[in-house]
Order: C-alpha cells, then structure tokens, then sequence
C-alpha cells in the first residue's frame, strides 16, 4: 500500500536550531535507511521550510503507524511534528476502473 506523508516540523522555543538539527539527522538516517529497505519510495525536503514529503510502500495502515511511532523525530518531538497522511491509489488501476466504467 503506498502513502503519502506530508511532515511538519516545529521545535520548542527552548531547544536550540544546533539541537533540532541533531536530531533532525537521526532521522535522515532512518529515512535513508527505510529508502534502501524499499519502504520509502521517494522523500524531499521542501526548500526554506521545516516540511518533508515521503511517498512509502508498505504491507498496512498498522505498519505505517508502527513505524510512525518509532521515528526518531517523532519520539523526540512528537508534539512538535505534524503528519498528514493520504492512501495512495496506482494511476493505471484508477484509469482501469474509469475505462471499464464507459463501457
């Protein structure tokens, strides 16, 4: 199933940028790593913003959840970071379901 995943991060007025960006870097490595497991499909880092975007592939929503759940950014600021999540649906089988649907 893939997901897209829209982040939004924000920090405490009481953590420093030096701290964000430390454990901002635990999680590219976590991101990178699931991009080489074939989890992560795809990710970008939006230009001048605190926003990530990920497209990932996965076997469930309860997956996705756990694994939500166990990002460092998450774990370390979860109140601070902001996720939007929408199921993804293949193009080609929606464009199926339309031809099949003239008929």
């Amino acid at each position: 199933m893939l997901y897209h995943l829209d982040f939004r991060v924000q920090y405490p007025p009481t953590m420093s940028q030096e701290e964000l960006f430390a454990i901002w870097s635990e999680e590219a490595d976590a991101a990178m790593n699931a991009k080489e497991a074939g989890i992560v499909v795809s990710v970008w880092k939006c230009v001048g913003t605190r926003r990530v975007i990920a497209i990932v592939d996965v076997e469930s929503p309860n997956q996705l959840d756990q694994i939500i759940m166990d990002l460092p950014i998450v774990k370390k600021l979860g109140q601070y970071v902001n996720i939007e999540v929408t199921s993804l649906r293949p193009y080609e089988d929606f464009a199926t379901d339309l031809k099949a649907r003239k008929s």
